[in-house]
């Protein structure tokens, strides 16, 4: 649903005033304290503007520039998640180097000028491997990526009144805190971190444990306070969060949803305003308008709210193996900043805009007296007004829909350079048989406890000898293969053949594999891979969780079905291509490589040599043509891709995976790819991506705004105070080039994706007149210019919709 935004009675010329930057009075030793209307640091009262960056999700060289876009888009806190999984992977052991040097990032937050939440949880969820946490500009600490060997220890039940669990949580919580306070990050220290958060959405878990989650909450909730980090603590959606603990809200919107904090003196924290959606692989795309995005942030402040962020403002990627159970690499991508860094337009600018207006309202919001007058159905005033003075601030909140909006599309470019002369080479993965896996057990092992995360791959193996009369007697008849798994998918041979795959999906991860097959006289090796895509990140009982093959049988022989399950099985950690790191270039010499000469069976490794594309854009590489794998650039892990896996559209949920230019040389890349059924890699293309598509939607009796304005590489559209012209504006040193689709009717779709209704009138010529070679345009909303006649449709509501390219010259 499409809202009216929250219009603040304000000056005009709120895009004159830059966001702040902290001074170095601010960077000094402050106190963080908090009462019933806000934190207050080193004394004084601030609204909060947040949003999630994650630090394992973009290599360090990019930190900075999404910084400073986060700071440019009027944010003064970022919010991210402390992984335990990445800084512990095996008990006792931590790492905190390249893309997990935490103590790094929170420095560069605080030498940008935002203060920064860590998230400490540890369990985070965020839909990273196992759960996942984010920090933000004041800094909030939550961790919740749990480690895969936590499922070993004794005894253990993970995020309840468990002592082995609480003993392991807060030795890593406390090692977290320690290592931060020993880098002076705390606000007292001098530091950027103002928040802090424990747990993580325990409310929809707390009910299974009973009385012992009710335990846990309050154990943690004190042992965390007693770490004396020196600024306060929180739990999202949790409404007994113990005192001190503040309870903070998640959702969409928190202003009309959220009860309060469970005591009155306790202020208003938004954790997650959700920008959009995350995409797991059988999705469409997620998107959520930059009216309903404002207009619910908006109205959290008007409602006595402090600090909301947004959950994700930068979604990233998610390299190698760290995404959940079937999440995409791809990660929040409709975030206000995204996969690559690139401004979302109108959605960037519409939120600096309104940061910069509740801004100039931080007087009347934070020392005034709140009233509330009905104006009509779906119609209210809230004013702020402080006692002995002028000053106030007004919201107006319409709550009835509008159509019209606006929005800048991604756009996808071909590189010259790196896509020439490709010299394919392709070696294939061994199918593992009985004899290849000596770890053999009487059945099936359980995945995840088998492989301990090292690897998404198990083989499993077994061996039957069959005699004639066991084999069916009739022509076109074959035996059946059954088996029951648990998830996530897998991959079956029989004797050394490819048969099938099956797999299962983010809501029900188990399946049931059936596929007919031959099988001779003889001995019969049957190799089941089995995979997970990504381990599970939310819910009770994730100790418990489980993958893998289960029961396994033959139907349709001449002595009926056969139950295999207990027939004696080999197992195999991973694949060969993986231990003998074959992605890298001196792994790849480890194995003998042929010429590429047509597409490989499943299971084949691919690899070429590919130079840098051209330019400074983000860089892309294109798999539509491949199935299901795993890809490498000089042996660092873009990630998982899927390709095979539509969404109910008809088409994969991605297709294109980032390429950070950090991770390439100007010339001899190492691509590598994984291909697990049997793609094409002829089809793959490198692409540099920008964002040169401008679409703008205005309807007929559309509400009259202020104007819009943008910086870089933006482009907003805007209705002017008569509400007549729509204004198209590029960034210097662009111009409009071509009008893809214009109309003035009833069109439908969204950008990109027009298409004209029954009520037309082809309006493209007059948006050329109009538009082409120009940097700026405005092009009437007149119904004499597009219907001289007056005869289109009297009935019906008009629209004009229009979607021009832009370029970087301004010759026509």
């Amino acid at each position: 649903m499409s809202l009216q935004p929250l219009i603040l009675l304000l000056i005009n010329a709120l895009f004159l005033l830059a966001s702040p930057t902290l001074s170095d009075d601010e960077k000094k030793e402050a106190t963080v304290t908090y009462d019933g209307r806000s934190l207050i640091i080193d004394g004084k009262r601030e609204l909060l503007f947040s949003g999630s960056l994650h630090y394992p999700r973009a290599p360090p060289e990019m930190w900075q520039g999404i910084l400073d876009k986060a700071k440019e888009g009027g944010l003064n806190v970022i919010q991210t998640y402390v992984f335990w999984n990445i800084h512990e992977p095996v008990q006792g052991q931590y790492n905190f180097e390249g893309n997990y040097d935490l103590v790094k990032f929170i420095k560069m937050i605080g030498d940008t000028g935002m203060y920064v939440t860590v998230r400490l949880g540890p369990f985070i969820q965020g839909e990273w491997n196992y759960g996942y946490s984010p920090v933000i500009f004041y800094l909030i600490l939550n961790l919740n990526g749990l480690p895969v060997w936590l499922r070993d220890v004794k005894d253990i039940t993970f995020r309840t009144n468990n002592e082995p669990y609480k003993y392991h949580m807060e030795k890593f919580v406390r090692m977290i805190i320690d290592k931060l306070k020993e880098a002076k990050l705390f606000a007292p220290q001098g530091g950027p971190i103002i928040l802090a958060q424990i747990e993580n959405e325990y409310n929809t878990i707390q009910p299974a444990f009973e009385g012992e989650g009710t335990k846990y909450i309050q154990w943690a909730g004190n042992m965390a306070v007693g770490l004396n980090a020196g600024v306060p603590w929180m739990m999202c959606k949790q409404t007994d969060a113990p005192d001190p603990v503040i309870n903070a809200c998640n959702g969409r919107h928190c202003g009309d949803t959220f009860v309060g904090p469970n005591k009155p003196y306790k202020p208003s924290l938004w954790t997650e305003n959700w920008t959009a959606q995350f995409r797991v692989f059988g999705d469409p795309p997620s998107q959520r308008s930059a009216e309903d995005l404002a207009f619910s942030t908006a109205r959290f402040f008007s409602k006595n709210g402090s600090l909301a962020n947004y959950y994700m403002y930068f979604g990233g990627t998610n390299f190698g193996r760290t995404a959940a159970a079937f999440v995409t690499t791809r990660y929040y991508d409709e975030a206000p900043l995204d996969e690559y860094g690139l401004y979302r337009e109108p959605k960037w600018g519409h939120l600096r805009d309104l940061h910069t207006a509740l801004r100039l309202s931080k007087k009347a919001l934070l020392w005034g007296s709140v009233s509330v007058q009905i104006l009509g159905k779906g119609i209210e005033a809230r004013v702020y007004e402080k006692p002995g003075s002028n000053v106030c601030a007004a919201f107006l909140c319409n709550n009835h829909t509008r159509t019209a909006a606006t929005h800048n599309v991604r756009t996808y470019h071909r590189s010259k350079k790196a896509n020439k002369n490709f010299q394919w080479e392709m070696t294939q993965e061994k199918v593992q048989s009985y004899s290849d896996t000596p770890d053999r057990k009487k059945r099936p092992q359980e995945l995840i406890s088998t492989t301990k995360d090292t690897s998404d791959y198990l083989w499993y193996t077994t061996r039957i000898e069959l005699e004639r009369e066991d084999l069916p007697f009739k022509e076109n008849s074959k035996p059946v293969l059954e088996v029951a798994n648990l998830g996530h998918a897998m991959h079956t041979f029989v004797n050394g053949e490819y048969v099938g795959t099956g797999h299962g999906s983010k809501i029900e991860k188990s399946f049931v594999y059936t596929k007919a097959i031959d099988l001779k006289i003889g001995t019969n090796n049957i190799a089941l891979l089995s995979m997970t895509v990504g381990l599970p990140d939310s819910g009770v009982y994730l100790e418990r969780r489980m993958a893998g093959v289960h029961t396994v049988s033959l139907k349709g022989l001449m002595t009926g079905t056969l139950d295999i399950t207990q027939n004696g099985w080999g197992h195999k950690v991973g694949v060969n291509g993986e231990k003998l790191q074959i992605y890298t270039e001196e792994g790849s010499n480890r194995v003998q490589w042929k010429q590429y000469n047509g597409r490989g069976p499943p299971l084949t490794w691919y690899k070429t040599y590919f130079d840098q594309p051209e330019g400074e854009n983000p860089v892309v590489i294109e798999l539509s043509n491949m199935s299901k794998g795993m890809v490498w650039v000089n042996g660092k892990s873009i990630g998982r891709y899927w390709t095979s896996f539509l969404s109910p559209l008809g088409q994969p949920s991605q297709s294109v995976y980032h390429i950070p230019r950090s991770y390439m040389k100007p010339t001899d890349n190492l691509l590598v790819l994984f291909e697990e059924i049997g793609g094409n890699p002829e089809g793959i293309q490198f692409q540099t991506v920008t964002r040169d598509i401008i679409c703008s939607i205005i309807t007929e009796n559309h509400p009259p705004r202020a104007k819009s304005w943008q910086r870089k590489d933006s482009v907003i559209h805007s209705v002017d105070d008569t509400g007549t012209k729509a204004h198209l504006v590029c960034p210097k040193g662009k111009v409009i080039s071509k009008v893809h689709f214009a109309s003035y009717g009833n069109a439908a779709g969204v950008c990109g994706q027009f298409v004209e209704g029954k009520c037309n009138s082809d309006a493209t010529k007059i948006v050329e007149q109009y538009c082409i070679g120009k940097q700026s345009c405005e092009v009437p909303f007149q119904q004499k210019l597009f219907d001289s006649a007056n005869n289109l449709c009297p009935d019906v509501k008009k629209t004009l919709a229009i979607q021009n390219t832009r370029n970087s010259s301004k010759k026509t």
